[in-house]
């Protein structure tokens, strides 16, 4: 069966939760939390992490030579904040999975690619 990965997309002036308050942030954790568990039951889960909010590194690449920049960050329009890998059958069973993601209900977007298997 083919693995997906979830791409959690959001857009910090958008999605920002700085106004909750540490139990409503607990709580959105743990929405996270319950549904990589119901996904881990459903023997979907292959694996997942969020990503660290600050910062970060930018890699680019041109006639053999390389440049680092920093980033992103908060004042970018949109930062990929997590990711998950699941296996479905399809595009189709990719969707189902992911569309009671609590990521959907704060706003955010998930872009769902297949996961092209290198031997």
């Amino acid at each position: 069966m083919p693995n997906y990965i979830l791409m959690l997309h959001t857009t910090p002036t958008k999605n920002d939760l700085s106004h909750f308050s540490p139990e409503q942030i607990q709580t959105v954790i743990g929405e996270y939390m319950a549904w990589s568990n119901k996904i881990k039951a459903d023997g979907v889960y292959v694996g997942g992490n969020k990503l660290r909010d600050e910062g970060g590194k930018f890699l680019s690449g041109q006639n053999g030579s390389f440049r680092v920049t920093d980033g992103p960050f908060t004042e970018a329009k949109e930062v990929i904040g997590g990711y998950f890998t699941i296996s479905a059958s399809d595009y189709d069973e990719a969707v189902e999975i992911s569309k009671d993601c609590p990521h959907l209900k704060y706003g955010g977007r998930i872009e769902i690619r297949e996961i092209e298997p290198t031997p």
